[in-house]
């Protein structure tokens, strides 16, 4: 349920991202770092303290210990302190997972996972839902991109962190949920009951359209997405297609390093993919590295508000290189990368170590990227089955 984030990934394993129940853990926003930050990324705020003075957290757990009527963990404390570390950041892309949300967030990775098939996000104090899933329980329920939850089975969301939405939302398969939303252009508040569903993914699928256009669907930016990615690049090509579709709509992003692999079917062998920058430094310049199998063929891009992270930088980049059209609605803005850090006991740090830029130098973060025709697909539209996007998207390419 969180952000299925960007996430670089120098080691194994996500970006953000960021998937708990495609309630992902952004993110969205790249690979992880299981064990520690790159070197690159290592460098210290200069006007921290090397350690903490620990004497005031000493009074507030003493007088806890002594004072507070009920029962303590010392578990639960330490795991208090830890996510409150995080969460004093001020971002909402770092934060600090405990073992059970460490094991969750590894699952989700798998595109295999148990929930309503949603992302979330928290902006503005609130809890929002950046994509439901195409063909899973949020999606069929009717939710949308940009709806912000208000209550969890009739309780108060607004308070809740992302960690904290998801717990409540998560649960076994054929349980039911119920959501309340405040969507934009509604008078009142909507109320939709879910029942969760095992949620199996895989990130791209394709097909021939009529007209002999290619159509390939990105759900998430996993670790088979390049090669599947390729292969449906290369029977577009042997089948001489006459365009492509990409469809990252509704893709809250993932790994970074699958991104930028997607690009490089479009984006020619050393061409810049986008630049990661750390206090408005360029620390690395991912470029295309493989061959460009779809260069030069017409392609329209589809987006919408719930594409974000990974998704937008493969938009990014083809938009700037002038390979693709983009269509459809303004993206959802998540312009920074994270890194994992894994701790001895099972927990993890998920840190937002740099921004992302697009090959013309431009940060989308909260912006989004704008797409070249801008065609909205309606609430009515979405209740008669019906995709303009999609259907314009057909209609240029087959002339």
């Amino acid at each position: 349920m969180r952000k299925f984030e960007l996430f670089s990934k120098p080691v194994v394993g996500l970006a953000i991202a960021c998937l708990i129940f495609y309630i992902g853990y952004v993110a969205g926003s790249s690979g992880l770092v299981t064990n520690s930050l790159r070197s690159r990324h290592q460098a210290s705020q200069n006007d921290l303290p090397e350690n903490l003075d620990y004497a005031s957290v000493e009074q507030v757990y003493d007088s806890l210990r002594t004072n507070y009527d009920g029962e303590l963990s010392a578990d639960d404390l330490l795991d208090g302190l830890k996510e409150g570390l995080a969460q004093a950041a001020g971002d909402p892309y770092t934060e600090y997972l405990d073992a059970k949300e460490s094991a969750d967030f590894d699952e989700q990775l798998t595109g295999s996972f148990t929930g309503i098939g949603a992302e979330l996000s928290k902006e503005d104090e609130v809890i929002v839902i950046i994509a439901p899933i195409a063909g899973f329980p949020a999606e069929k329920a009717g939710l949308r991109a940009k709806d912000i939850i208000t209550k969890i089975d009739g309780e108060n969301a607004l308070d809740l962190s992302v960690s904290e939405a998801v717990k409540k939302i998560r649960g076994p398969e054929g349980t039911k949920v119920t959501l309340t939303i405040i969507r934009e252009g509604q008078a009142s508040e909507l109320e939709f009951k879910i029942t969760r569903a095992q949620i199996n993914i895989p990130s791209v699928t394709s097909e021939i359209l009529s007209g002999n256009i290619g159509y390939m669907k990105i759900s998430r930016f996993g670790e088979d997405t390049a090669e599947l990615a390729r292969a449906a690049a290369n029977d577009f090509k042997q089948k001489a297609v006459k365009g492509v579709i990409l469809d990252v709509r509704n893709n809250p992003g993932g790994l970074l390093d699958a991104s930028v692999d997607l690009s490089a079917v479009w984006v020619n062998r050393g061409e810049t993919v986008l630049e990661e920058k750390r206090g408005g430094k360029t620390i690395k310049t991912f470029r295309a590295n493989a061959g460009a199998i779809l260069n030069g063929t017409p392609t329209i891009v589809l987006i919408n508000e719930g594409s974000a992270s990974a998704s937008e930088i493969t938009a990014g980049a083809l938009k700037d290189h002038g390979l693709a059209r983009l269509l459809g609605e303004t993206t959802f803005g998540k312009g920074s990368v994270q890194q994992l850090v894994n701790f001895k006991d099972n927990t993890v740090l998920k840190v937002t170590i740099a921004r992302w830029y697009t090959p013309s130098g431009k940060n989308i973060d909260e912006e989004g990227i704008e797409p070249d025709e801008k065609i909205a697909r309606t609430n009515d539209d979405y209740a008669a089955h019906r995709d303009p996007q999609k259907d314009k998207a057909l209609e240029l390419l087959q002339r």
